[in-house]
């Protein structure tokens, strides 16, 4: 994962301070490409440690079109539980209550869920019903049926309904590619690229995106190309930055993934397997909302 460290390093040296949403303040470049050939070995982070269940989960979820909290929550991934919180301290229904206290309620109380749990037409829903249109399907059964088209594309940036979405999509727009050698390739258009947190959760999720639909069209994995528009590290990540740059990548693990799947909803978390990873400890860092 050099590839990787070359990008954070790049911005870390190069890029300018700029304010940003958050309040937090960042360091960052316009413009970036990555390239991680599939077929050398799995894309998940070896100079800090990357929780693959929670990008695998998440990912699933994503798939399934659902867009509540709830069933991530019941499954011990914690990502996207900042923005409906932060939604929900700004409501009427507010009684003081921690993340902690807010993820409790959301675990144990579905009517408290359907309320405060939802993130708007977020990700599964633009990518399984884009004003009516099933993206996702669209796009496997495309890969199967007209493999060389050059319309081989899924986006989750809908203009009619981003204003009510809890975060605007960053992974926004994504192009599939077929080699004449049967291979599957993946392009990813991210407007905005948090470097430490978000970009290694990406790319093994868009990775892992990869394997899955080749699985299910019989075609072997390509590359997935990463491509960034506001790539940038937050101010407080400096610190846990250079401690990574001083990190040496470790060989990449391998994804093994069992089953005989059929159709991209066949699959479920237990039928994936992480070989030979071998990490760095976890270095943490605060997600700015």
């Amino acid at each position: 994962m050099k590839t990787y460290l070359d990008l954070m390093r790049h911005v870390y040296e190069n890029g300018e301070l700029r304010e940003d949403r958050t309040g937090t303040g960042t360091k960052g470049v316009f413009g970036y490409q990555m390239r991680f050939d599939l077929s050398e070995g799995f894309p998940l982070l070896t100079t800090k440690k990357v929780h693959f269940a929670s990008v695998a989960k998440e990912l699933l979820w994503f798939i399934s079109g659902d867009t509540n909290i709830k069933w991530l929550v019941d499954n011990k991934v914690r990502i996207w539980n900042e923005w409906p919180y932060a939604d929900y301290v700004k409501s009427e229904a507010y009684q003081g209550e921690t993340l902690k206290e807010f993820v409790e309620k959301i675990a144990n109380d579905e009517d408290f869920a359907k309320a405060h749990g939802d993130l708007g037409p977020v990700y599964g829903k633009q990518w399984r019903d884009f004003n009516g249109v099933d993206q996702l399907m669209k796009v496997i059964d495309t890969i199967k049926t007209n493999p060389t088209s050059r319309r081989i594309i899924m986006t989750a940036w809908n203009p009619a309904e981003v204003d009510d979405m809890a975060l605007p999509p960053c992974h926004a727009f994504l192009q599939f590619y077929v080699s004449n050698d049967g291979k599957l390739s993946l392009q990813l258009y991210q407007r905005s690229a948090d470097i430490f947190l978000g970009v290694p959760f990406n790319i093994a999720s868009y990775a892992l995106m990869v394997h899955m639909i080749a699985k299910v069209c019989d075609l072997e994995v390509g590359e997935f190309v990463h491509t960034l528009g506001d790539a940038h590290i937050y101010i407080d990540h400096f610190e846990v930055v250079e401690t990574q740059l001083e990190r040496e990548p470790r060989a990449l693990p391998k994804l093994v993934i069992h089953g005989d799947q059929k159709t991209i909803e066949d699959f479920k978390y237990e039928d994936f397997e992480i070989i030979d990873y071998d990490p760095y400890p976890l270095l943490k860092a605060k997600v700015s909302v």
